[in-house]
């Protein structure tokens, strides 16, 4: 991370020194080329100005025509490198390394946020990347565009034309077979099916994660395969919806004829956007995608798990943590296996997509539901309030997988104490959520100097010091400042007032309106979907991109018409909206965090609320000592997750995923040898 902050600063000096540069030589004509060359060789040739414009414009033509897609391409990541500079309060990207310095590579990712999934990977990635969308969203106007404009594949997915079976199934494991050991899936009969035909997927409606690929059909009964895992949901069969068999050859032909020419393709392998705090079973194509660039064309493409993390995906100005892991490539001894075709395909295929699965859950930050992934981050926090984005990926990694493991050692059934502290974090987490604060800012109710990194037991030991006097004499003190903050609050608040009124706040209560109305139009039309939160920030950056300008357009057509300014003072103002606007923006954003840090110190002083904000501090420390202590207990059963520095996520999150026994704890003489990082 250093080393990418110094070259981009180094990159930063350049440029300006090159502009810089090329100033000076065109304010002074005694050393401007393009003069000098003119002195010399116009009394030679006759040559003239013209002549060089013509010759200039022509080559640009000729740059523009024959790399119009590069040029365009660059154009679009710009824009939207832009779009998200002001839809996003920060972009932390980590793992740049593991990303080939050239030639074809595929990106997976997961699928959290819908549009701006694929603007996020592009913007942070330095190669050009062709993603695969759905046909459903190529045929949308504007998203069509720019997909067109990216270089992106359409690809037409069976659920997106998904009908209703008729009937009730009954499953049951194929008479006389049972799933071998090394089997990733199992057949089954399928009855009561008799609208779908061999290749077509029933997916089963009392879990839509669930489908059955018909492979066979005869004497009355169909024949399927269903994930081993879903073997025994799967039995309960019941109502099912149908998705037809899409031919997929034409899409694999553009996608290995563009990775052989060393293009990088992006790819979402769950299929669709989400909400949920997991990834959903992983589509197969990507790994056909692989094992064909590598059976026709002889090239093993590295597959680069991508994390999109975000925080507070749906709301603006949120943060965002992009996060490249480690490259995964196809072991070529399996080649042959994939060749035989049949079910030893399907294995060594299956094999791929448990790597990549493990790939892309070891940068992303995984849990059950959304309150325990709240708790997760709350306990980080509690751990160590500063860090960097790959230090709170990694603790946030750790506290997950860590309770996943005890969950499973204990049968899960969490012990005594783990299941207390859980309940006491979900009591200060709902304070908290009650009172309208945030976790960093309970430490600052202590005293003027909570803010500062202390340890623990020093906060601890200065609290029990503390006489009432002195704590009454500090929170004057204290209170003397919120004046001051009220003040710069408004003062922020006015200066962004103007223009944010005019040119912001439509916009912005039409794109939630807009966003929540598509909001729950993808949710009806769902199977995965929890609240539909995964395409509110997309639907409100394609809502702005088209009317923003439409505004400043009304807005110039009413200067044009209804005022008396000249042109030249309507051309100045149509130019500076964007400018204003941007600075409304930011000023806004100035404003809203100040509320946030003013609001602890007005709520301290309504007598309703200060007595539960006075105990906040003590309660947080009081939590910070058991979290350590919980962790000290219960830490050397975890492994090398609570004792190495460095952990390879995509080995650990596989033992995790396929041995429910947690990993063996180093020997007794490495122990003491080893730093604890948890």
């Amino acid at each position: 991370m250093a080393y990418n902050r110094l070259m981009s600063e180094l990159d930063g000096t350049k440029t300006q020194l090159c502009v810089l540069i090329v100033s000076l030589f065109l304010l002074l004509d005694s050393i401007n080329p393009m003069k000098l060359f003119l002195h010399v060789f116009t009394p030679l040739i006759g040559v003239t100005p013209f002549h060089l414009v013509t010759i200039i414009l022509a080559l640009l033509g000729y740059l523009f025509v024959s790399e119009f897609r590069e040029m365009l391409y660059f154009g679009v990541k710009v824009f939207f490198h832009s779009i998200l500079s002001i839809f996003f309060s920060s972009i932390e990207t980590t793992g740049l390394q593991n990303i080939p310095i050239d030639g074809p590579a595929i990106f997976v990712g997961n699928h959290a946020n819908q549009f701006v999934d694929g603007i996020m990977l592009m913007s942070t990635c330095q190669h050009k990347v062709s993603f695969l969308v759905a046909e459903k969203s190529w045929n949308r106007r504007v998203i069509g565009d720019f997909a067109w404009a990216m270089g992106a594949v359409p690809v037409s997915r069976s659920q997106d034309s998904a009908t209703e079976g008729k009937g009730t199934l009954t499953i049951t494991l194929l008479p006389g077979d049972s799933p071998a050991a090394g089997a990733s899936s199992a057949k089954v009969v399928v009855q009561g099916c008799h609208d779908a035909t061999v290749g077509d997927k029933i997916r089963l409606k009392i879990d839509p994660c669930i489908t059955i690929k018909l492979t066979s059909e005869g004497e009355g009964k169909k024949v399927g395969e269903v994930a081993k895992e879903h073997l025994e949901k799967s039995l309960k069969g019941g109502k099912y919806d149908i998705l037809k068999r899409v031919d997929q050859s034409q899409v694999y032909a553009k996608v290995l004829s563009k990775l052989e020419k060393g293009g990088c393709i992006g790819i979402f392998p769950e299929g669709g956007s989400h909400d949920r705090t997991d990834l959903l079973p992983l589509k197969v194509g990507v790994a056909l995608i692989a094992y064909a660039a590598l059976e026709k064309r002889g090239l093993n493409i590295p597959i680069i798990p991508v994390g999109l993390n975000y925080f507070s995906s749906h709301r603006f100005r949120g943060r965002c943590v992009v996060e490249f892991g480690a490259a995964i490539n196809i072991d070529e001894v399996t080649l042959p296996e994939y060749r035989a075709g049949g079910d030893r395909k399907k294995a060594v295929c299956s094999g791929l997509l448990k790597d990549i699965q493990d790939g892309m859950r070891s940068v992303i930050v995984t849990a059950p539901d959304y309150d325990v992934l709240k708790h997760i981050h709350t306990a980080r926090r509690l751990w160590k309030r500063t860090a960097g984005a790959q230090e709170k990926q990694d603790l946030n990694r750790r506290f997950a997988l860590g309770l996943q493991k005890l969950l499973m050692k204990f049968d899960q059934k969490p012990p005594k104490k783990l299941e207390v502290f859980m309940n006491e974090l979900k009591v200060y987490q709902k304070t908290l959520d009650e009172l309208g604060i945030k976790d960093y800012q309970v430490p600052t109710l202590a005293s003027e100097g909570a803010g500062e990194e202390t340890t623990n037991v020093q906060r601890m030991m200065r609290s029990a010091s503390m006489t009432l006097e002195s704590e009454e004499a500090e929170e004057i003190l204290e209170d003397i400042k919120v004046p001051y903050r009220i003040a710069h609050l408004l003062f922020t608040i006015f200066v962004a007032a103007i223009p944010s009124i005019f040119l912001n706040l439509p916009i912005g209560l039409l794109s939630n309106l807009y966003a929540e109305k598509k909001r729950k139009k993808a949710l009806a039309a769902s199977k995965v979907k929890i609240r539909g939160m995964d395409v509110l920030l997309s639907e409100k950056v394609m809502f702005c991109i088209v009317m923003v300008p439409a505004l400043w357009l009304f807005y110039l057509f009413l200067l044009l018409f209804l005022t008396n300014l000249d042109y030249e003072a309507t051309l100045l103002f149509f130019v500076s909206m964007p400018i204003a606007a941007y600075a409304g923006i930011m000023v806004t954003e100035s404003g809203m965090v100040d509320y946030k840090d003013i609001k602890p110190w007005l709520m301290k002083l309504h007598p309703a609320t200060r007595k539960r904000l006075r105990q906040l501090p003590k309660t947080r420390m009081a939590l910070v000592q058991k979290l350590r202590e919980f962790v000290g207990e219960f830490g050397p059963q975890l492994g090398e997750i609570y004792y190495e520095q460095e952990v390879d996520w995509k080995k650990v999150q596989g033992e995790a995923s396929s041995d429910l026994s947690p990993p063996p704890s180093p020997n007794k003489g490495s122990q003491k040898e080893k730093k604890k990082n948890i």
